[in-house]
């Protein structure tokens, strides 16, 4: 059996889109990039069921532009992410827990699980610590979140009315630890400048509505840093109505 493309699937529904209307905004970006194409709601169920594992040309560039993520973000087969880094000029640091109030996890009380299996799909909040060696100051970035699990795989996308820097995050779940990937991508108008900056990232999860951890990436000059991470549950419904909700800035 195909294996369902559920990146794709949580980017369409973080833009608050049904599969008609991705469809609809793919043949929309097609027109008015010179380049119409066919799409409809059959060929989104074909891609989010992983029946099509790799879009044509003309549809990789309008999916491009819809969802504002390069390809490869996207969930295809074969897709292989490339890191785009500029200089900074600064070494590299390592921010500890707790600089800008990120604590190890606490006990908080455990959803229903059903059939003895968890479930991580629904918003959560995502929160991370990073050192700017630019303005030699650490930051705090806050994203609402979207996952969604297919067996033991969860991918995790932005909320894109969360934050001006869409992220994404690829996890695999082993017991009570998940392990993967990250990308973010700069806001173009942001301190930053539109860089893209992805890494791997761990995390520890003693209870199911809180996962905590690190991540470990490259600076603008290559550097390693490495800062703390933690995914705090919100709700387990993806409904439209749910993710229009969440789709907001968090609270600092």
């Amino acid at each position: 059996m195909p294996t369902p493309n559920s990146a794709l699937r949580a980017v369409r529904m973080g833009l608050l889109m049904s599969q008609d209307d991705f469809a609809r905004a793919v043949r929309d970006a097609g027109t008015r990039g010179g380049q119409p194409n066919d799409a409809n709601k059959r060929l989104v169920q074909r891609w989010e069921s992983g029946a099509t594992t790799a879009p044509r040309p003309v549809y990789a560039r309008a999916l491009e532009y819809v969802t504002g993520l390069p390809i490869e973000s996207l969930g295809f087969a074969g897709a292989v992410p490339m890191a785009r880094i500029s200089n900074d000029g600064q070494g590299g640091h390592d921010v500890e827990s707790s600089v800008n109030g990120i604590a190890p996890a606490a006990a908080s009380p455990q959803p229903e699980q059903q059939g003895g299996h968890r479930n991580y799909s629904g918003v959560w909040l995502s929160r991370y610590e990073y050192f700017s060696s630019g303005r030699d100051s650490a930051f705090t970035g806050l994203h609402y979140v979207v996952a969604l699990q297919h067996g033991n795989r969860l991918t995790v996308r932005s909320l894109p009315g969360s934050s001006d820097s869409p992220l994404t995050m690829d996890l695999e779940i082993d017991g009570h630890v998940a392990t993967g990937t990250w990308t973010e991508q700069t806001a173009t108008e942001g301190y930053y400048r539109g860089a893209r900056y992805h890494g791997a990232i761990q995390l520890l999860e003693p209870t199911s509505r809180r996962m905590t951890g690190k991540w470990v990436g490259f600076g603008k000059e290559f550097d390693v840093n490495t800062g703390p991470w933690e995914l705090v549950f919100q709700d387990a419904s993806t409904n439209k109505a749910t993710l229009a909700a969440y789709n907001k800035r968090p609270d600092a």
